[in-house]
């Protein structure tokens, strides 16, 4: 039973770092576009060296 005081602050620590993670990064920008990267692998690289040339 003692083991509780040291696990329940534990766990709400690391609870917390996910949490403030997780808000880091929608802020940073990385669930804007969910879109671009599903086509992506669609996209033919070959076509793509053909047009920068």
């Amino acid at each position: 039973m003692e083991v509780l005081y040291l696990l329940v602050p534990f766990a709400l620590l690391l609870g917390g770092f996910f949490i403030a993670g997780f808000i880091w990064s929608v802020k940073s920008g990385h669930y804007d576009d969910l879109e671009t990267p599903a086509h992506r692998i669609l996209i033919d690289e070959q076509e793509e060296e053909i047009e920068n040339d």
